[in-house]
């Protein structure tokens, strides 16, 4: 399995099982949103990676999520942020052929859309894998 394979398929295992956000989310985490996405829901962007420095095998990950809300204000949108955080912050998934030696969430904004009607939040997350 490649590193990046690995770590986006952990990434949505673990928010997807995540109790807190399943609370605000449900079942709305995906890779790519179905056409008729409901509302509020959570995707997976840009993922950059490249070698880790003076790590050899290693692999160090920069992956974006973004959730979109409907919810009349902010609060929703930075309830997932907070959710997404916990979750994230110090996991170390693995399976039999890689692991996360880091994961942390780097980075967070939360701004509502221009006519008001959608408040987006973006994650920017750092991850580190390593073949076991």
């Amino acid at each position: 399995m490649n590193h990046e394979l690995f770590i986006q398929r952990e990434i949505l295992e673990l928010l997807k099982a995540n109790v807190p956000l399943q609370a605000i989310l449900g079942d709305r985490v995906w890779d790519t949103p179905p056409g008729e996405a409901g509302h509020p829901h959570l995707t997976l962007g840009p993922c950059e990676s490249r070698p880790a420095p003076a790590d050899g095998d290693s692999v160090e990950h920069l992956l974006t999520l973004t959730v979109v809300s409907s919810f009349q204000g902010t609060e929703e949108a930075k309830a997932a942020v907070s959710a997404i955080r916990r979750a994230v912050n110090d996991a170390r998934p693995e399976n039999d052929e890689l692991r996360a030696v880091s994961l942390s969430v780097r980075f967070s904004d939360v701004w509502r859309s221009p006519a008001g009607h959608r408040t987006f939040a973006v994650l920017r997350v750092r991850a580190v894998t390593e073949p076991i």
